[in-house]
């Protein structure tokens, strides 16, 4: 009981960061639509596991070295931005996909379990600004004198809600009703959500710390 507060103060961050738009719920969304439930569920599982990459260092006092050092930051923004768009090229030159490939059981372009659990991991691990995010939760709110084993806690709970969260998406995203209205407009889907990975890279690009 005595690290509850500051359990359900992290928690609530958290989720609030989970529910908020950016590079993970797009490509979330762009999974689900194109390449359906199990590789978007792949997918959820890769970003879930590239949180603890975020932990990990941050632990570690890694994770305060690259806020400080501009290079390094500066090093892991481009390579995150250059992946995002990336991904985006990869989208806007996809073919479109149809709505009976689903019923099917076929995708538009099949990819492994292990390519769709890359391209969630690598999209999370990435993103500078969960290395910020998970440094304020791990200097601001968890104490320096905090256990290990009540933080490595903190970092299953991590995992575990982000898996949840975004599996959820994937189901929900995957359902026929919402894989129809999408299919509406299956021509151009993928590249909105292509403009819109390159528009994130380049956001991430021109962030500063």
């Amino acid at each position: 009981m005595q690290y509850l507060d500051q359990f359900l103060l992290i928690a609530v961050a958290h989720i609030i960061a989970l529910m908020s738009p950016g590079p993970d719920f797009a490509i979330i969304l762009k999974q689900s639509i194109t390449h359906g439930r199990e590789k978007s569920l792949w997918t959820s599982f890769g970003i879930s596991i590239g949180i603890l990459v975020h932990v990990s260092y941050t632990v570690l006092g890694i994770g305060l070295i690259i806020s400080k050092s501009i290079i390094i930051y500066t090093i892991i923004k481009y390579l995150a931005a250059l992946y995002l768009i990336y991904l985006g090229i990869k989208a806007l030159k996809s073919n479109s996909f149809k709505l009976d490939k689903f019923e099917k059981g076929k995708t538009q372009k099949e990819i492994t379990k292990f390519k769709a659990f890359s391209i969630g991991f690598f999209t999370n691990a990435l993103n500078p600004k969960a290395t910020l995010f998970f440094l304020s939760l791990f200097t601001v709110i968890v104490d320096i004198n905090t256990p290990l084993y009540i933080q490595g806690f903190y970092a299953i709970f991590f995992v575990i809600s982000t898996f949840i969260w975004f599996g959820f998406l994937s189901f929900v995203l995957t359902g026929k009703k919402v894989r129809g209205f999408f299919n509406s407009f299956g021509k151009i889907f993928d590249k909105v959500i292509g403009v819109i990975l390159i528009a994130l890279g380049i956001k991430v690009a021109m962030s500063e710390m």
